[in-house]
């Protein structure tokens, strides 16, 4: 069997491992702050009473196509209350080489992206940026990343509402219709 085949299948498969496990909140998703590509601080309550979509990124990856997707669900939806936030990583299979510079205009040049990134962070193990172990604290293992263009959406009072693995395209008709019941 390919190893593609084999990627998709691993995915799915663990997609379906563990949801929600305790949930008791005492933080909220706008208690995090990242930087961006710049060094700038990115505080999440910036963002309060809006639907954010946090998406592992990564520009070497067979899912990187779904930032034209990203970018579209910006547009679309920015002006309703959609904060979409790209989070490179390199966690996975080394598929985001470069420096916070390259990645910027790696994604500026390729895709025209103009919503929110962070800086390159780890979002899974021990090194994971502090939100991803809120996350996975909160929301259970399926709020953990298994591979890049993993989804996690918090709903307008801070708190995961759903997770979306990485074959789940941002323009599938499933993730359409969460983020637009949230808004």
């Amino acid at each position: 069997m390919p190893k593609k085949i084999k990627v998709i299948l691993l995915l799915i498969m663990l997609s379906f491992l563990g949801n929600k496990i305790s949930a008791n909140y005492e933080k909220l998703a706008y208690d995090f702050q990242f930087k961006d590509l710049d060094g700038s601080p990115l505080h999440l309550s910036e963002y309060k009473g809006k639907v954010i979509v946090v998406v592992n990124v990564a520009s070497q990856c067979g899912f990187t196509n779904q930032y034209e997707d990203m970018q579209k669900i910006w547009e679309k939806y920015q002006a309703k209350g959609i904060i979409v936030l790209g989070v490179p990583t390199n966690d996975f299979g080394n598929q985001e080489p470069g420096n916070n510079k390259d990645i910027k205009n790696f994604c500026e040049a390729k895709f025209g992206i103009t919503f929110p990134m962070t800086e390159k962070i780890s979002v899974k193990g021990e090194d994971a940026h502090p939100f991803y172990i809120w996350a996975q604290k909160n929301h259970g293992s399926s709020a953990v990343p298994k591979w890049n263009f993993h989804k996690i959406i918090i709903n307008k009072e801070g708190k995961i509402s759903k997770t979306f693995s990485s074959i789940t395209n941002p323009s599938s008709s499933k993730f359409i219709k969460t983020i637009e019941k949230l808004l």
